[in-house]
């Protein structure tokens, strides 16, 4: 059974996994996607998200926090200058993760993971979306329900028989 297990131990110690998650996550943030397999991504998924929610408030304090998972100051400066405005405004699920099929030596899955944002392919073709409201369209129907609109009144105009 593996009732609350929910780190993935990769075949690693900690030392040697916590260096490979942030030396993956450095190169994620460099890269904006990296290729890797499937466990890794995932593992390294849940590493990143919560450094680039950390992230969106640029503080001295977050600053530090990120720095001590990725040791890297340019990692870091590349994080908060550049990914934290482009992704202000989303409330989660930064990364996404496309399997691309078996690696050729070992046959081990492999797949892709990048930060959603910084795809042109996928962004290109869809419009920006709207915020969505609970309760937006119930207002506009009940006040033209409300108030019909009258036809305009006829004027008179001119006919050819007049002429």
């Amino acid at each position: 059974m593996r009732h609350g297990k929910k780190v993935n131990h990769l075949g690693r110690k900690t030392a040697h996994r916590k260096a490979m998650l942030a030396n993956m996550a450095c190169s994620l943030i460099e890269h904006k996607r990296i290729n890797t397999t499937v466990a890794k991504a995932k593992a390294l998924k849940q590493f990143v998200e919560p450094l680039v929610t950390k992230s969106k408030e640029d503080t001295t304090h977050n600053r530090r926090i990120v720095f001590s998972k990725l040791r890297n100051k340019y990692a870091v400066t590349e994080l908060f200058r550049d990914v934290a405005p482009k992704v202000g405004d989303r409330p989660g699920g930064y990364t996404r993760i496309i399997k691309l099929g078996n690696r050729l030596g070992d046959n081990a899955d492999m797949a892709m993971i990048e930060l959603v944002d910084y795809n042109e392919l996928y962004n290109a073709g869809k419009p920006a979306k709207k915020k969505s409201r609970r309760r937006g369209g119930k207002g506009n129907k009940s006040e033209s329900a409300a108030a019909p609109v009258a036809p305009a009144p006829a004027t008179e105009t001119p006919s050819s028989e007049e002429e």
